[in-house]
């Protein structure tokens, strides 16, 4: 497995990943698979924002995707970061989330950022959050019923993880 940064050709399988978890899943809250052009149009401000954005690929396909974005938008949260972290559907449980976010922490610590918040959607979702124990990250709590998908209510899971210094100094 080779994980690299991603390129604008990685969009066309980012984009049938993600198609099969709005689809199919409950990681994202999504109800329709944005087309081609808005992942693209996603992925450039994302770039734009210099934020880490990286692909796995094995023998050549991409077979899992993972970057950071903003937690929110204001300027007090600017150490702070989102991932997002999926995985094609038959490459699921052979490790890919794990390296995708150990990679995407290393690139995040490395860019400055303090914090790292995961917001999973489902609870039912123990696969997403034993990768995110095991990469370090803590529970932050859970919004019960705050999402509405397949004829069902589904909770967020928080989860937190500290960043190079974390809280422990000022940020430059």
């Amino acid at each position: 497995m080779n994980i690299r940064p991603t390129i604008t050709a990685d969009i066309p399988a980012i984009t049938r990943i993600y198609a099969h978890a709005v689809l199919h899943g409950t990681a994202t809250f999504e109800l329709e698979p944005p087309a081609e052009a808005e992942m693209l149009r996603r992925f450039d401000k994302l770039r734009a924002g210099a934020f880490p954005y990286v692909v796995a690929e094995i023998d050549g396909a991409v077979v899992g995707y993972a970057y950071a974005a903003l937690f929110r938008e204001r300027p007090a949260y600017r150490f702070t970061v989102e991932d997002s972290i999926y995985i094609a559907p038959e490459m699921h449980g052979r490790g890919i989330g794990r390296a995708l976010l150990m990679r995407l922490i290393a690139d995040t610590e490395a860019a400055g950022y303090r914090q790292m918040i995961a917001v999973i959607g489902d609870s039912a979702q123990a696969a997403s959050i034993a990768v995110h124990r095991a990469c370090g990250f803590r529970d932050a709590g859970v919004f019960e019923a705050v999402g509405f998908k397949f004829g069902r209510w589904l909770d967020t899971v928080q989860m937190q993880r500290a960043l190079g210094d974390g809280n422990g100094k000022v940020p430059k």
